[in-house]
């Protein structure tokens, strides 16, 4: 009774370390998986939020300058397209400089211009397209001019792009050390039934029944290693979203569940490949190996 006690000890153990060591991998996964997501939703954000500024002739007549916006914002490159009149744009001004702007001036005429605030969807902020963009709306005579910080955007994309090398590098690496790490994590639970392997083949149960019940068990540690991993995320990005507030504007409900679903999908893939990758090795194994 004691030795059969103490099997199921070690079983029961030998299930708990590989479910541990599952869920350790996953979550850093997913951990990983967040924080790309959130440096990609980032860096959209800041390019969505570059200045883009049509600036309009004094004479022009507010009804084209309306109809212009319109236009911009049927654009499928164009976000959003505010129109600032002049009364708009001394008040902001007021509000930069910290006093009335207009006492300044005395009796003379408001001198700032109409104009048209643009943001762009993140794969139009760029210099090409930007230039693009520019170059037709200069046609325009209603508009004067047209401003941005072309050296800002450079930069941006830049440093964009290098970030986003750097993650997919970093993520693929982590990828194929989770894929190892819980292939060798299955495999030493799978060695230490290697005997049951053995004497199941001794009484005549073929392959495929053999390989059945281990398959079910390594399905049950992705499953259930996953499901665990999803929780720490969980309570982590809540942890995170609860102490900075701001998190908020970048995040993506959509994605974020893709990952929590992509992480039990990953778990239990790996577990059964994993699994049943290491069964064979032992179905086909020589006697010898069994002790080595």
């Amino acid at each position: 009774m004691s030795e059969r006690s103490s099997n199921r000890n070690r079983v029961a153990g030998s299930y708990a370390m590989s479910l541990f060591s599952i869920m350790l991998v996953l979550f850093l996964l997913g951990a990983f998986a967040m924080l790309m997501m959130h440096a990609t939703r980032l860096s959209n954000y800041i390019k969505e939020n570059i200045g883009f500024e049509i600036v309009m002739n004094s004479n022009v007549k507010e009804a084209n300058i309306l109809r212009l916006q319109k236009e911009l914002d049927a654009m499928p490159a164009v976000k959003s397209a505010e129109y600032i009149t002049k009364d708009e744009a001394i008040k902001r001004l007021s509000e930069d400089l910290g006093e009335d702007f207009l006492q300044w001036l005395g009796n003379e005429e408001n001198p700032l211009l109409p104009s048209i605030d643009v943001r762009f969807n993140a794969a139009y902020a760029n210099n090409d397209s930007l230039n693009i963009i520019e170059s037709q709306l200069l046609e325009n005579p209603d508009i004067k001019e047209v401003y941005y910080q072309k050296s800002l955007v450079d930069v941006i994309n830049q440093n964009v792009r290098r970030i986003g090398g750097g993650l997919m590098i970093a993520s693929i690496i982590l990828l194929v050390i989770a894929i190892a790490l819980i292939r060798n994590t299955i495999r030493l639970s799978i060695y230490s039934k290697r005997f049951l392997v053995r004497s199941m083949q001794l009484v005549g149960a073929t392959a495929s029944y053999i390989r059945r019940p281990f398959i079910r068990s390594g399905i049950s540690q992705g499953f259930f290693g996953a499901l665990l991993a999803d929780i720490m995320l969980f309570l982590a990005m809540y942890s995170l979203n609860k102490h900075i507030p701001e998190l908020a504007v970048i995040q993506d409900l959509n994605t974020s569940i893709a990952i929590y679903v992509g992480i039990i999908v990953l778990g239990i893939i790996l577990a059964a490949f994993s699994t049943r990758s290491a069964v064979r090795k032992y179905l086909n194994a020589h006697v010898d190996r069994l002790y080595a």
